[in-house]
């Protein structure tokens, strides 16, 4: 496996355990922040080993799902977790502050479904 894509994998991981560690000390924003950019990275480690080609500067979950044949049960989350990698960061997206958006029943609800959907990915990098 080329270097660039092992590289993608470790800093999803590394993101999904921040994003875990975040979540612990009740920084529920940053914990979902972690969570979409763990998942997004891990689509673009499947991306690249089954295309063999960059997923160019996308940031859709979904359009890197149905590039690499993600499970229907999978896409409904990946549509909800999409656009929070700008709705955790900016207080003019949803109209509200994002350090108090996200509750820890929503984080943890967001956390346990990256939780899975990682262990699909790693199935999948492991199969390469």
């Amino acid at each position: 496996m080329r270097q660039e894509i092992l590289n993608w994998w470790e800093q999803a991981q590394e993101d999904f355990k921040n994003a875990q560690l975040n979540y612990h000390n009740k920084a529920y924003y940053v914990a979902v922040f972690l969570c979409q950019q763990s998942v997004e990275k891990g689509l673009k480690t499947v991306f690249m080993l089954k295309k063999r080609e960059s997923p160019g500067k996308t940031h859709s979950l979904v359009y890197l799902a149905k590039q690499i044949a993600v499970p229907k049960e999978f896409i409904d989350f990946l549509v909800s977790l999409t656009p929070e990698f700008v709705s955790t960061r900016y207080p003019d997206v949803s109209g509200e502050i994002p350090a108090r958006l996200y509750t820890e029943s929503l984080t943890k609800e967001i956390l346990e479904k990256t939780r899975g959907f990682m262990s699909w990915l790693k199935k999948q990098i492991e199969k390469q």
